[in-house]
């Protein structure tokens, strides 16, 4: 063997190396101890995390093409009170009794989500021109699987694009309120109440009606003559105190 090669040898066992591997066997060591003990999702990272699906609003064509058929049989006024937003909307059937006298429409779609309203805005929104706009929506997204956070931008996504096209507009939220059938949902809805209440105050164009407690009793349990044999929408009952909760906020 040449020295060369001798000397090759001895360098890689020579003591560095050594502790190059103790050291490196340490870490993998304490790498998988703490896999081990890690609690539940501490590992992951949003690198691995999985995108939302995304979203088929060609579900709801046929309901915003019936509003463009009836618009164009009946053209609702212009400056006018807007209702959109998911069910809870849909089924205010007294809609019109309940503020009578007022311009209101009703453009509210079953199962639809806050990104839903926005992305129809320019036809089912910003051709009414309307004054103010009540959206009650994000009980869906939420139980789609997304954050209060997801949901609360999506509302800034909403407010940005009505804005766009009209910006004197007010946009009031209808906050969520808790039902028996999404119970367990109870507080990612009133996380994303409490980031919009918070958001409107930046902008005099908003507002934030309080409806949370309105579905509980004392005990903070929801109040099942609330709501209809679904557990999930509201009863003529239930309907009522959200009037009570909306009626100061439209104009007289």
């Amino acid at each position: 063997m040449t020295p060369i090669a001798r000397t090759e040898m001895t360098s890689m066992r020579g003591p560095r190396s050594v502790r190059e591997i103790c050291r490196i066997g340490r870490v993998v060591a304490l790498a998988v101890a703490f896999t081990a003990v890690a609690p539940a999702g501490m590992l992951a990272t949003p690198a691995f995390q999985a995108a939302p699906a995304p979203r088929d609003f060609s579900q709801w064509e046929k309901d915003v093409a019936a509003f463009e058929a009836a618009d164009r049989t009946s053209p609702p006024p212009k400056d006018g009170i807007l209702f959109v937003g998911s069910s809870t909307i849909v089924r205010w059937k007294t809609l019109q009794q309940d503020f009578a006298g007022q311009p209101v429409i009703n453009r509210g779609f079953g199962g639809n989500t806050i990104a839903d309203s926005t992305h129809f805005a320019d036809r089912m929104i910003v051709p009414y021109r309307p004054r103010m706009i009540f959206l009650r929506a994000g009980g869906n997204d939420i139980h789609n699987g997304k954050t209060p956070e997801q949901v609360f931008q999506d509302f800034k996504d909403f407010v940005a694009t009505v804005h766009a096209k009209l910006p004197k507009t007010e946009i009031l939220f209808i906050s969520l309120a808790p039902s028996i059938a999404r119970w367990d949902e109870r507080d990612a809805s009133k996380k994303l109440n409490a980031l919009v209440a918070a958001h409107v105050k930046t902008d005099r164009r908003l507002k934030y009606i309080e409806t949370y407690d309105t579905t509980l009793d004392a005990k903070g349990q929801p109040r099942p003559e609330l709501f209809v044999e679904d557990k999930l929408h509201f009863s003529p009952e239930g309907y009522k105190l959200l009037i009570e909760k909306v009626r100061p906020f439209v104009p007289r």
